[in-house]
């Protein structure tokens, strides 16, 4: 599709949404930008919860595509993430599908399938296709926010690009971050590719950098034009050093949502 040139980016004074909000206009975007928190520096940004219906239709006005970082992004009780995560993004889409928005880029996680085993030695990657393991509450919910993006598309025609989110920070900080790590610069890249590319109906794929010791199958997220140029590679002498190798009796990391499947990070809020 041509280049959205305004795009809706919910959560943006998130870690993630801080990161792509610097890189995104570089790549022609020009950004309307919502939170439930004040986002620094930008007198401008919406301050909105996921519940306001009403804020959500007018934030969408006018948007050509909407790339949806927001709600709770660690383990929290049920009650927290059916609110935040689950009602919240319905609530999206329905501003979305009133409004007449053409394209969501959700952003989906590894722990929608985090139960999956991780590859070892010669395994073959993890396909797009692997059905839904969630993890957690919280990968639950990312399950349930790419079959809502389904059926979106298959009932309205709302095109969704889903990014199964691996691990996007400056640099890889854990043994098994080597495999799912995606780089900003990288991560810029693969929104611009779903936001661009013809004719994605409801796509599913993994977002990393082409990683060495990658665990999953990006070839869903290459047929967008996405091309990955980052590699976590230089990183992982150091950190084995620090932290040893991954030890397969190790429930957390024998499966791809690591920690999460065992002890996971609680929602602080």
């Amino acid at each position: 599709m041509p280049a959205p040139r305004t795009v809706l980016l919910t959560g943006a004074a998130g870690g993630l949404g801080t990161l792509m909000r610097e890189l995104l206009p570089a790549h022609g975007y020009e950004l309307r930008l919502l939170d439930l928190l004040p986002v620094e520096g930008e007198p401008d940004a919406i301050t909105a919860d996921l519940a306001d219906k009403k804020a959500l239709r007018e934030a969408v006005r006018g948007v050509d595509a909407i790339i949806h970082l927001a709600g709770i992004s660690l383990e929290a009780s049920f009650e927290k993430i059916l609110r935040a995560n689950i009602e919240g993004t319905y609530n999206l889409y329905e501003a979305a599908r009133e409004e007449g928005v053409p394209r969501v880029v959700f952003a989906s996680s590894n722990h929608a399938v985090g139960f999956a085993p991780r590859p070892r030695g010669r395994d073959p990657l993890i396909p797009i296709d692997t059905p839904h393991r969630p993890d957690t509450f919280y990968g639950l919910s990312k399950s349930f926010g790419e079959d809502l993006a389904q059926l979106y598309w298959d009932k309205h025609g709302l095109e969704t690009v889903s990014v199964r989110i691996g691990s996007c920070f400056p640099e890889p900080t854990s043994v098994r971050m080597l495999s799912l790590w995606m780089s900003p610069a990288d991560g810029a890249r693969l929104l611009h590719a779903a936001l661009t590319a013809e004719h994605v109906g409801h796509t599913v794929v993994y977002g990393s950098s082409a990683n060495t010791r990658l665990w999953w199958d990006l070839s869903t997220a290459r047929a967008l034009g996405y091309e990955p140029q980052d590699d976590s590679e230089p990183y992982a002498a150091k950190l084995i050093a620090e932290q040893g190798e991954l030890d397969p009796a190790n429930v957390a990391h024998a499966h791809l949502g690591g920690h999460f499947v065992s002890d996971p990070p609680i929602w602080p809020y």
